[in-house]
């Protein structure tokens, strides 16, 4: 089976870890070895702003919503009860099960946390679609869940993230661990990271859609903008980490710190979400759909976020990182899981 998943993920796809470990490598090369390079990369920083960067996550936040069919929202309306459950799971669930990790396993280093806790509330819009596919999942529910996130997270991130950053914490008696943030800070970045690509993707969707239809361009446009992701993810990574080389190599341990609740999480929610949607009755199709929203993360979201609201250089931009090193294994792993899942409660 693993054979077979291999050969339906693209090359970037299939070796994504691979790409992220060899990013975080370069980027902690340059920092740690060569000179001047963090003084040439501040030298594009505009207030607290570094333009690459900013340019960068932009440009990762871009084909997911280029790619989403919006038109098919209407599909996971109809069925409400399945609607419900899937809100349950990626705006409750989903968000409390990491706070209630990040705070135990990290709540001795702050910023960690809160780069946690930003994973939790950024929901998957794009690498599900290709999880969902390779688990045979619904193709039509899962486009509809993602078009249904997507706005879902425009509208209310920087709420979520307000909530759980600056209101949760103090009643954990982390009043001090955690850095002041506004609401409006937040929503400004959302703003930036999350409308202007969603902006951009809706209306080269729409207009494309008009121009060529909707098969042509799902077969020929979203091929082509879909790498833009990965590229601009991966060059990211090598420029936060060149900016911080030399901490990074005194911390090797705090990239397995961060990564063991994330692994928690990851295998909490699909196997909750996957008994969930069996419960209610759903077929396989759609209960591995429902699974795997609920599972993955929308980690681009979280290092933007985290990136502009905190800095470059801190602690929650380096557990954002983090997130995607973990989850692409642990999803293609998954994948199989499902198939097993399939053959034992599904016949």
């Amino acid at each position: 089976m693993s054979e077979q998943l291999t050969r339906k993920l693209s090359f970037l796809d299939r070796w994504l870890t691979l790409w992220i470990f060899a990013a975080m490598a370069l980027g902690v090369g340059l920092g740690w070895l060569v000179p001047g390079v963090k003084d040439f990369v501040n030298i594009f920083t505009v207030g607290t702003t570094n333009i690459p960067i900013a340019v960068g996550l932009i440009l990762m936040m871009y084909p997911p919503f280029a790619k989403v069919r919006y038109e098919e929202m209407p599909d996971v309306f109809r069925n409400k009860k399945i609607l419900c459950l899937s809100l349950v799971q990626n705006w409750v669930i989903g968000p409390v099960l990491m706070f209630i990790l990040a705070i135990v396993f990290l709540h001795g280093y702050p910023e960690y946390m809160v780069g946690l806790i930003m994973i939790g509330l950024a929901r998957c819009i794009a690498m599900v679609i290709v999880w969902n596919e390779l688990a045979k999942g619904n193709t039509e529910y899962a486009a509809g869940l993602v078009a249904f996130n997507s706005i879902f997270q425009v509208l209310f991130f920087s709420v979520y993230a307000w909530f759980f950053i600056g209101v949760l914490p103090p009643l954990f008696g982390l009043e001090g661990a955690v850095v002041d943030i506004t609401i409006g800070e937040i929503a400004e970045s959302v703003f930036i990271y999350l409308g202007i690509p969603f902006l951009a993707g809706a209306l080269t969707r729409l207009v494309g859609v008009k121009l060529i239809g909707r098969e042509r361009y799902h077969a020929v446009v979203v091929p082509k903008i879909s790498p833009i992701t990965l590229i601009a993810l991966l060059f990211t990574i090598v420029v936060m980490f060149s900016l911080k080389g030399d901490l990074i190599v005194q911390i090797p341990m705090d990239v397995v710190r961060i990564a063991i609740p994330l692994l928690i999480y990851f295998l909490v929610m699909f196997l909750v979400s996957f008994w969930m949607g069996k419960k209610i009755g759903a077929d396989y199709s759609r209960t591995t759909t429902l699974a795997f929203t609920a599972a993955s993360n929308n980690f681009e979201l979280a290092i933007a976020v985290a990136i502009a609201v905190f800095g470059i250089n801190s602690g929650a931009a380096f557990a954002a990182v983090i997130g995607p090193l973990v989850e692409v294994p642990v999803m293609i792993g998954l994948v199989n899981v499902a198939f097993w899942f399939q053959r034992r409660l599904f016949v």
